[in-house]
Parts: C-alpha cells; sequence; structure tokens
C-alpha cells in the first residue's frame, strides 16, 4: 500500500501527482489526446454552439453572461433577454471555451503549468481571480452543480463524436475515449477542490462537515475519480 498523507494533498504537484495515478493518466493518454487534435479541431465549432445554446437555455446558468465580461469591449448586455449566439459578448466567452478544447488535445502533460492552467479554470468559476487578467474585475460566480454537469455535458458530446467517427478503428476510439475520460475526472477535481474547501465554513450538525476539510476534499476527489475509474472499465469489457 502507497501511504499518501492529507497534508501532502495540500500541494499542487502531489495532488496532481496523485490524481495522475489513481486514474491512470499515463504518457500514452497524453499520446492520445495529441492523436485527437485532428478529430476533435473541426469540431471545436460544433462543441461551443451546442454548449451555449445549453446553457442560454436556462435561466440559472444563462444569467453568468448578462455582467461584462473582463476583456470585453463592445454593448453587454443588461438582461436576460439579449442573450443569444450571436450577441457579440457571447461570441466572446464562445472564443475562451474553443482554446480550452484545443488546449486539451496540444498541452504539455508533462508540464506542471498546464496543469495549473486547468486548476485555473476551476478557481476562476468560484469568484476568485483564477488568471491575473481578473484580478481587480468583477467577480465570475458559477455555482459548481452546473460546472460539473457542463464537464458532463461536454464529455458526452465528445464521446457520441468519437463513437461515430467513420475514420477511427475501434482501439483508436477507446484509447481517446479513455483519455478524455480521465483529464475530464481531472478537471473536474481541479473545479471541486475550489468549492469543497468552503465546507468549513458551513453549520455542522453532521458528522461529515465537522471533518477537517482536507479529508473531505480527499473523500470526494477519491468518490468521483472512482466514478471514472468505473467509466473506464466499462468500455474494456463492451469491447470483450
Amino acid at each position: 500500500m502507497k501511504v499518501i498523507s492529507e497534508d501532502a494533498l495540500k500541494d499542487f504537484q502531489q495532488r496532481i501527482g496523485y490524481l495522475r495515478e489513481f486514474i491512470g493518466f499515463s504518457s500514452e493518454d497524453a499520446e492520445a489526446l495529441h492523436a485527437a487534435k485532428p478529430v476533435v479541431a473541426p469540431l471545436v465549432p460544433v462543441v461551443v454552439d451546442a454548449v451555449y445554446e445549453k446553457l442560454l437555455s436556462f435561466s440559472v446558468t444563462a444569467k453568468a453572461f448578462v455582467p461584462r465580461q473582463t476583456g470585453y469591449q463592445g454593448t453587454a448586455p443588461t438582461r436576460l433577454g439579449d442573450l443569444s449566439q450571436e450577441h457579440p459578448q457571447i461570441k466572446f466567452r464562445k472564443d475562451f471555451l474553443a482554446r480550452y478544447l484545443v488546449k486539451l488535445v496540444t498541452m504539455d502533460y508533462n508540464d506542471l503549468s498546464s496543469w495549473e492552467y486547468l486548476d485555473k479554470v476551476g478557481l476562476m468559476h468560484t469568484g476568485n481571480a483564477g488568471f491575473a487578467h481578473r484580478e481587480k474585475k468583477p467577480p465570475l460566480r458559477v455555482e459548481y452543480m452546473h460546472c460539473a454537469i457542463l464537464l458532463g455535458y461536454v464529455e458526452d458530446i465528445l464521446v457520441n463524436a468519437v463513437l461515430t467517427h467513420p475514420d477511427l478503428d475501434d482501439d483508436t476510439k477507446t484509447a481517446v475515449l479513455r483519455a478524455f475520460n480521465k483529464i475530464v475526472w481531472i478537471q473536474n477535481d481541479l473545479f471541486a477542490r475550489h468549492y469543497i474547501a468552503e465546507a468549513d465554513a458551513l453549520p455542522s450538525s453532521t458528522g461529515l462537515l465537522s471533518a477537517p476539510k482536507s479529508t473531505l476534499i480527499t473523500a470526494v476527489s477519491v468518490g468521483l475519480l472512482a466514478v471514472g475509474v468505473a467509466f473506464q472499465l466499462g468500455l474494456r469489457f463492451a469491447r470483450s
């Protein structure tokens, strides 16, 4: 048994090492993501449109796009009714998502700064400045449940795109899907860790919320990663 202390997981580099080892994100997975670029790149506009169609179909998620976005210089919407796929501010936000998707299939996963980028993506949605350009700007706050379900929605789109791609053999499809699944679940932890840290501030009537912060974070992370591992096992059994 490999011994890992709760305190060790507070160190970002050790946390990433643990997450990668637990879910089995290897150099082969990174290679599979890089190899998926020709498949993913043409799909980026379609995925981005689908994501924003979904986000704008619910008031609870659409309201995050009414305030002026950091770096946007055009006319900002003033109410939910102003929002559409064609609004300049929505197009501005869609560009960020497009760059994010491209990064997933081009980043150097041996470089800690790549994981720091994914961590900042999670942090910036909590209302704190994840990126330097957001410092001293109005906070962007999106509740964790919306971030988590959106990750699942994006993964579903990518899974369908890969499974139905006519030019990929079964082995390639499996490798790409497993790699995407792993990186999405690690990204999910890099969202969750910034939100779960707030649990200490909540009133506690149960033993769970009275547990140390690090225990809460680790417990949820392990649970989420276990689901990701189960998904991968399902892929293996489906092929056997």
